[in-house]
């Protein structure tokens, strides 16, 4: 039954050669768009995320503000001061802590031979790479022998490299920060930032060693690391730095509490969004070559008539009528199909990248759009093919199940 209903479905299209190439044409090119635009919504995605990947993911940091709200004996505008007491206390009363590390921060001079500038320095505990997912290019970061010990070493990112050192190699060399000689033993791999940090301009040192540039009671920011519900961390790290500071837990300015997980949550919604409108304007394309089909196999049930009172007349049955119309409508949807998506790769791999990032800063081919066709794109793309190739041969083929037998071998 199915070999015979292909071998009828070949032999139609093969009368009409020129007819069925024209209408296939129309459905590769519907079908190319869809899988280009998923394919561009893909890549917008991806190069957003480039940018947030300085943060980590599943990270909360906190920092101090001044209180909004009256609590108790403490008056509106207060400031909040984060201390190393406050990693004690978040470390007993926040669960589902993995890390934890204090951050303090400052501007101060960095100088190599007769080049200086004036950049941001902050002592950190060596995890704090891991937790932000912070990559070095050359070298390494420090360790916690070197926190332990007091270490005079620093790691610097990029940009500060290029402006000291001009090309030349950075590791094993001593910059001066306020004075004080660092030994340089790793270099950070250029990134590009969403934010007003820039990693690419910081120098990190061990937090013990930042206590003979800055006071390291007090804090310039508090960085954890979670696993599980990040709003239970979040409730849990403001209760617990509303009791000992004695501010009322509803006040989000008296220590502000920036949650990576929510915000990326918030930007897949986007994503998810722009990468939905992509494809409905994609299957508005496709159903252009859809129309095309559905008129093309109206005028084949027209010109074949009498070719289905024969068949009635022979014993065919309505719904045989209907498959074998469907079926042709199908094998030009799926060799369209098949023809769009190699299109489409042809395109993919000619474009190369479209311009994202490296428009707004240096370096930043990591983050432009790149036309990646992955497996989504191309099972979305197929679902919304066969979903038009149904439709478009739907139609016809009722058309043509629904004729009087003896009024179609009447037809002239």
């Amino acid at each position: 039954m199915v070999i015979e209903l292909a071998s009828q479905a070949y032999e139609a299209l093969r009368h009409n050669r020129r007819r069925s190439i024209l209408t296939m044409l129309g459905m590769a090119w519907g079908i190319a768009t869809v899988v280009l635009l998923l394919a561009y919504g893909t890549g917008f995605e991806r190069g957003l995320w480039v940018a947030f990947r300085s943060f980590g993911t599943n990270l909360d940091f906190v920092f101090p503000g001044r209180t909004s709200l009256q609590a108790g004996g403490t008056k509106a505008g207060s400031e909040i001061k984060l201390t190393t007491n406050d990693l004690d206390y978040l470390e007993a009363e926040v669960p589902l802590l993995k890390r934890i590390s204090p951050e303090v921060s400052k501007q101060s001079g960095v100088a190599y031979g007769t080049r200086s500038g004036n950049y941001s320095i902050s002592g950190v505990y060596p995890y704090y790479s891991r937790m932000r997912r912070i990559e070095v290019e050359e070298g390494t970061f420090f360790t916690d022998f070197d926190e332990n010990t007091r270490t005079r070493v620093a790691v610097m990112g990029s940009d500060i490299k290029k402006k000291l050192f001009s090309g030349q190699n950075a590791i094993g060399e001593k910059v001066r920060i306020d004075g004080i000689s660092y030994d340089v033993i790793g270099v950070l791999k250029h990134v590009i930032q969403n934010g007003d940090e820039n990693m690419n301009e910081k120098v990190y040192i061990p937090f013990t060693a930042m206590s003979d540039l800055a006071n390291t009671y007090y804090l310039s920011a508090i960085v954890m690391e979670y696993e599980g519900s990040n709003e239970k961390v979040t409730n849990a790290v403001r209760r617990s730095m509303a009791f000992h500071h004695d501010f009322d837990p509803k006040d989000k300015r008296a220590v502000f509490i920036f949650d990576v997980f929510a915000d990326l949550l918030d930007l897949r919604v986007i994503t998810t969004g722009i990468k939905i409108l992509l494809g409905f304007i994609g299957l508005l394309t496709l159903g252009i070559g859809g129309v095309g089909l559905m008129n093309i196999m109206l005028v084949s049930v027209t010109q074949r008539t009498r070719e289905i009172g024969v068949e009635k007349a022979l014993g065919a049955r309505g719904w045989h009528i209907l498959v074998q119309f469907l079926t042709e409508a199908l094998i030009i949807t799926l060799i369209g199909g098949l023809a769009g998506v190699a299109l489409a790769y042809l395109v993919s791999w000619s474009v190369g990248s479209l311009t994202l990032w490296s428009a707004f800063a240096e370096n930043g081919t990591d983050g432009d759009i790149r036309l990646t066709i992955d497996s989504s794109s191309l099972i979305a793309s197929t679902l919304i093919l066969g979903l038009v190739g149904v439709v478009s041969g739907m139609l016809p083929a009722i058309k043509a199940a629904g004729l009087d037998p003896i009024e179609a071998l009447r037809y002239e």
